[in-house]
């Protein structure tokens, strides 16, 4: 079995983590069914606080 010969460094994993990520982010990005807002997928809504139709946290709607 192959095995690598030099340990793989933070820069270059980082580096095809994030490359990685770049392409998923734009799909990632959803309405949220309480009130609308654009939000990421499977996060709390920074508007309304709410996830998956229960409120979590007071969102910035509450405090103002």
């Amino acid at each position: 079995m192959a095995n690598p010969k030099r340990k793989t460094s933070k820069s270059k994993r980082d580096m095809r983590r994030n490359n990685w990520f770049k392409k998923m982010k734009a799909s990632e990005v959803t309405s949220c069914r309480n009130c609308g807002a654009t939000k990421i997928s499977h996060s709390v809504c920074p508007d309304c606080g709410f996830y998956n139709g229960r409120k979590i946290v007071a969102g910035s709607a509450d405090s103002q």
